[in-house]
């Protein structure tokens, strides 16, 4: 019966109707790429701008994706002459209708696949400028990317016709398979340019020019992150395997792209903890991971056409130059690139991009080495200088304008309250219960336990302050309530006493914490003896390592209920 069914499909639709469900599904693990950016550039931030760099990606999609829709695609037809975004897209308006060509995969279809490329080079851009800038000024460069930057990159190289600008001034055609350069590349230029027009956080430099290390706030979800980013990456590379070929699955190319993606994707992660272990003796977490999306970015221009020996260089060297690159924009250059963008996408782009003549499989190449090479250094200046050009002339407008950063009070507040009016992590809330004490706390609201007021005439009221580790707090809950003492106030603090500073690290630079975090607890007594207190809170506090605390107790003048009215001791 099925057999019966599919004889009568003609090939050419049937071929038509897999093309068409092979871009979307493509499409869907490039757009869920942006969950990833999302984890991965939320977790390279301070806890304070959160809900700003979330906010920050998903409006890089609803706004540029709109503005791709209704004007980038139609400035690259303009451009570049021809109806086209890389070979699978076409013409979205003809006559002011929606064009569809009849037989083959629609604009619909090939508009929203060019779409997901240009938000990824989009979104590439918040990570750079995260905590300072204004989220009017980053939705503006957005509008202008997805309508202007991004389609004049790709007018200059993946024509439909293959006759883009490189190919014309050197003769041979650019390569870049499925965007290392015109995509990642071009985002992480646009980022650092983005960065150095902005200027640095405000307390990222010291005034004497060393660097302030800001770590942020959730290795957890940069990680994850990378993780997201690096599934969804296999539809940018392989998926384009059979984009590029007309729906047609030339296995040979797919395999070698999806070898190509996997080896250098690894060999990244292990370059890059090579070169920061040999610089501090330490493995860094956050440049494993980024040194893994660095070996992609490496290869995503040439996985079609390398050797396997060749996607094990490429990944090794693009994981391994991004701790040094990195070092040279923050220390050197003083450009405050939060979350690395430019040596994950910039310079790794760059560098897969130019190794391309370098590392190919034999007969991959269709000219010389020294004219392919020509060309993809052509295209490298092309895309770099109209990146650089047409986002520096962005920014410094919006800063000019008084536009582009945010006030040095709403930085230190934090972009999540000053942009957006929220807390992503709010300290306190009204569905929170303290329940550290565990099952067995003593429960005072049995018995006759001895009320912390009501002693005699003249009785002194005092206030029993401790500051003792956090994880110590039930413990000295308990042990309060067990000297029928439940009455207290907590706070936490952080501070500086015996306890020796702890050494860290963030993407290779040391740190010094010598602030602690504690909690400090408060108990005023009348009638039930201070020392009695103290005692108690030091018994559940001590664990016999420096950092354990202080009790201190110290007169208290009077004291005023509320509700009653009632002073001194009746008060407490």
């Amino acid at each position: 019966m099925t057999a019966n069914v599919l004889a009568t499909i003609d090939p050419s639709t049937f071929a038509s109707a897999m093309n068409g469900t092979w871009i979307l599904v493509v499409t869907f693990l490039i757009f869920f790429m942006h969950a990833g950016f999302a984890m991965l550039e939320a977790g390279q931030v301070r806890s304070k701008n959160v809900a700003n760099q979330l906010t920050k990606n998903l409006l890089t999609w609803s706004v540029g994706v709109t503005v791709f829709f209704l004007i980038g695609t139609a400035f690259t037809s303009l451009v570049n002459g021809s109806p086209g975004i890389a070979s699978a897209a076409g013409s979205l308006f003809s006559g002011g209708e929606m064009a569809v060509e009849s037989g083959v995969v629609g604009p619909y279809v090939n508009w929203l696949y060019g779409a997901v490329f240009a938000m990824t080079a989009a979104t590439i851009v918040s990570g750079a400028v995260a905590g300072r800038a204004k989220l009017r000024a980053y939705v503006t460069y957005t509008f202008l990317l997805a309508a202007v930057i991004y389609p004049m990159v790709i007018a200059f190289t993946w024509s439909a016709s293959g006759d883009g600008l490189v190919a014309q001034l050197t003769g041979t055609a650019f390569h870049d398979f499925a965007g290392g350069m015109i995509v990642h590349g071009m985002g992480g230029i646009a980022g650092l340019t983005a960065a150095a027009v902005l200027g640095p956080r405000m307390d990222r430099y010291t005034d004497d020019g060393s660097t302030n290390v800001i770590p942020g706030h959730s290795l957890t979800f940069a990680v994850l992150g990378t993780l997201v980013l690096a599934f969804g990456w296999y539809g940018f590379n392989v998926g384009t395997a059979s984009v590029v070929s007309g729906g047609v699955f030339n296995t040979l190319t797919l395999n070698l792209v999806a070898m190509g993606t996997t080896i250098a994707m690894a060999a990244g992660g292990i370059g890059a903890a090579a070169v920061v272990w040999l610089r501090t003796g330490k493995v860094d977490t956050l440049y494993v991971a980024n040194g893994l999306l660095a070996g992609l970015v490496g290869i995503t221009a040439i996985p079609d056409t390398t050797a396997w020996w060749g996607a094990l260089v490429v990944g090794l060297l693009a994981g391994g130059q991004l701790p040094l690159v990195f070092e040279f924009v923050s220390d050197t250059l003083k450009i405050d690139d939060v979350c690395a963008v430019f040596p994950v996408h910039g310079s790794a782009g760059v560098l897969g991009t130019l190794l391309f003549p370098f590392v190919a499989a034999p007969g991959e190449l269709s000219a010389g080495i020294g004219a392919h090479f020509i060309a993809q250094l052509v295209g490298v200046v092309i895309i770099g200088g109209w990146t650089l050009t047409a986002t520096a002339a962005v920014w410094y407008v919006l800063k000019a304008s008084g536009e582009a950063r945010v006030t040095p009070e709403h930085e230190q507040e934090g972009l999540d309250i000053s942009e957006h009016g929220v807390e992503t992590y709010p300290e306190f809330g009204g569905d929170r219960v303290a329940t550290d004490g565990g099952p067995d706390v003593v429960d005072t609201t049995d018995g006759s336990p001895r009320a912390d007021g009501g002693a005699e005439a003249g009785s002194q009221i005092k206030m029993v302050t401790a500051v003792v580790r956090p994880d110590k707090l039930g413990a000295i809950k308990q042990a309060l309530a067990e000297i029928n003492a439940p009455s207290l106030t907590v706070t936490n603090v952080s501070g500086r006493g015996s306890q020796p500073a702890k050494k860290g690290q963030w993407r290779g630079e040391e740190f010094t914490v010598d602030l602690h975090q504690k909690v400090k607890v408060e108990v005023v007594v009348a009638d039930i003896p201070a020392d009695e207190v103290a005692e108690a809170i030091a018994g559940a506090a001590e664990t016999g390592e420096p950092g354990d605390g202080k009790v201190f107790i110290m007169p208290v003048e009077d004291a005023l209920q509320v509700r009653t009215g009632a002073t001194g001791p009746e008060a407490v």
